[in-house]
């Protein structure tokens, strides 16, 4: 069985989970911890960011990659058109997701879990115990904005970002006005991208990540709330109840996430 190396709430591991779910492929997710499971991930793969797909004895690293991968080793609904102007909008649209939802999404996200403690406390995963729940609920707003700072995220870049996210949701809410999918007529790897780094800015409604009930439809201030950009909620929440296998305790596939030590 496919295995993929992933963080649960990491938007990338998201869109790989799409791409796999889309092909019907069977898979196991696996937890990386942060710090040292990453050392562990990079002794035996080169690799220290996720996602990482393991068939057989390969590992494929990154998102686009795994993408350009499936298509290749299991041809059956492919992600990438071969016609090819539709694949040069898909490539070139999946490219701009990435290195724009992709990284301001985060910056996004660090603003809403700044200001909302028990947003913050809720975003950890179902499984966190409530005594480390309780210890991140506690850590003061304050902190987290200095911390911000430290890691380039001043109150400027986060608005900055913000900004530019609200000009993305515009233009992507205007071009699904009166099309199904972001280009042509059946989904593509750009409608993947950019459904799943969507994810930080607000939460599928339906059980397809490991956080609690409420925070399903839940996400950043002034763009998940924002009736302007509902239309492009509305279109991804009915991508992943086509396309995203639900996540349901009892399946391989969707399944909640199992985190091991890396042999």
């Amino acid at each position: 069985m496919l295995e993929l190396y992933q963080f649960e709430l990491s938007h990338y591991s998201e869109k790989a989970r799409l791409l796999l779910d889309y092909k019907g492929l069977a898979y196991r997710k696996i937890e990386i911890t942060p710090g040292i499971g990453q050392v562990d991930l990079f002794r035996l793969t080169g690799q220290r960011q996720v996602p990482v797909l393991k068939d057989g004895n390969r590992y494929i690293s990154d998102s686009t990659g795994i993408a350009k991968y499936l298509d290749l080793e299991y041809p059956d609904r492919p992600l990438i058109p071969k016609d090819s102007k539709q694949r040069g909008l898909c490539l070139m649209m999946e490219e701009w997701a990435d290195e724009s939802i992709g990284i301001k999404s985060r910056k996004a996200l660090f603003s809403a879990i700044s200001q909302d403690q028990n947003f913050r406390k809720s975003l950890l995963p179902t499984s966190t115990p409530d005594v480390f729940k309780t210890l991140v609920q506690g850590v003061p707003n304050d902190l987290l904005k200095v911390l911000g700072v430290g890691v380039g995220y001043t109150p400027d870049v986060v608005s900055s970002a913000i900004t530019d996210l609200k000009q993305d949701l515009e233009a992507l809410t205007l071009i699904l006005a009166d099309s199904p999918y972001l280009v042509g007529d059946q989904p593509t790897l750009a409608d993947f991208a950019v459904a799943g780094l969507s994810i930080l800015l607000k939460f599928p409604d339906g059980p397809y990540l490991d956080l609690p009930v409420s925070l399903r439809g839940k996400g950043v201030p002034e763009l998940a709330d924002n009736p302007l950009y509902e239309p492009f909620f509305t279109w991804r929440d009915r991508l992943y109840s086509q396309y995203r296998t639900p996540l349901l305790p009892t399946t391989t596939t969707g399944s909640a996430p199992t985190s091991i030590q890396i042999d």
